[in-house]
């Protein structure tokens, strides 16, 4: 098996794993994270309605390095869940190892009042 083939697995069993531990509802939505090569994205969503209620991402953030850019992230996602009315999220890493960015966006987000 090649080395890239069997990351990629890996990474999906992890994904596969969360998800089926974490679930949002209109109470607690979930509080998805998506890391890609350059940029980061957050959204809040309402599994039980399928919906999108807040989006976030780092395209057009200032912070020079990509940490400073995931608190930014972060406390964008925390401000405007509090002015949709959202206080209390699930967090959903989306398979990615809670360190870093991810974690730089979790606690960015409970700095900014969001319960998780």
């Amino acid at each position: 098996m090649k080395i890239l083939q069997k990351k990629q697995l890996q990474f999906a069993r992890r994904k596969t794993r969360t998800r089926a531990k974490v679930s949002g509802t209109a109470e607690r939505p979930r509080l998805s994270v998506f890391r890609s090569h350059k940029y980061m994205y957050a959204q809040i969503i309402d599994d039980d309605k399928g919906n999108t209620l807040v989006f976030v991402d780092s395209r057009k953030m200032k912070g020079k390095t990509p940490v400073e850019r995931a608190k930014e992230v972060g406390v964008e996602i925390a401000k405007m869940a509090k002015t949709a009315g959202i206080t209390k999220v699930v967090f959903d890493r989306g398979g990615y190892t809670y360190i870093g960015k991810i974690k730089m966006i979790a606690d960015a987000a409970r700095e900014g009042g969001l319960e998780f």
